[in-house]
């Protein structure tokens, strides 16, 4: 399924998303995180302003998954990947990661980041699936802190929660010698 920026029209289908995302922890007796409202629409609107709102969709143009980042000290941060638990288990969260991963490769950033919770089963252990790993207390950067005490202060430190990093490669350039070498 195609990736694309997410437009205005859509926002409200986005919260609708999220919603139905937030079902599934009811059965972790996570009832807060179930119950817990979605993004704004004047928040979506400010990730899809600045292109940091982009979405997968159902093949009629309805979105069925979205993400929304940001730029943490240097690296991308993921804010939020929400996919509709009826289009689950079939790649489309990793496609919207690897699309911001290849994104954010061109743009010159070192790293994806986001936070999680560490025990619910889609959330850290698939991020440590596609190659993020927790990050100790030491190696948090100024932001992530940052975003950390944000989060306690909402009260998800109710469940534990850990910060992920996973490393982006730098872009290959053509090495000297090619140039010597070019007709």
């Amino acid at each position: 399924m195609p990736i694309r920026p997410a437009v205005p029209a859509e926002l409200p289908v986005l919260q609708d998303i999220e919603r139905a995302a937030g079902r599934p922890f009811r059965a972790l007796g996570m009832a807060a995180i179930a119950d817990d409202e979605p993004p704004g629409l004047d928040l979506l609107e400010r990730y899809r302003a600045v292109g940091r709102a982009w979405v997968t969709d159902d093949g009629t143009g309805r979105p069925v998954a979205y993400l929304l980042h940001d730029t943490v000290d240097g690296a991308a941060h993921i804010e939020q990947v929400s996919v509709h638990p009826d289009m689950a288990r079939r790649g489309l969260g990793r496609a919207l990661i690897e699309h911001l991963a290849e994104r954010s490769v061109r743009a010159g950033l070192d790293a994806l980041t986001l936070t999680t919770f560490a025990e619910v089963p889609w959330n850290a252990p698939y991020y440590e699936r596609l190659g993020f790993r927790v990050l100790a207390d030491g190696e948090l950067t100024d932001g992530l802190r940052e975003i950390r005490r944000t989060e306690s202060g909402d009260g998800l430190d109710r469940w534990p929660r850990v910060c992920m990093r996973r490393a982006l490669p730098r872009p290959q350039l053509p090495s000297p010698a090619a140039h010597l070498t070019d007709g």
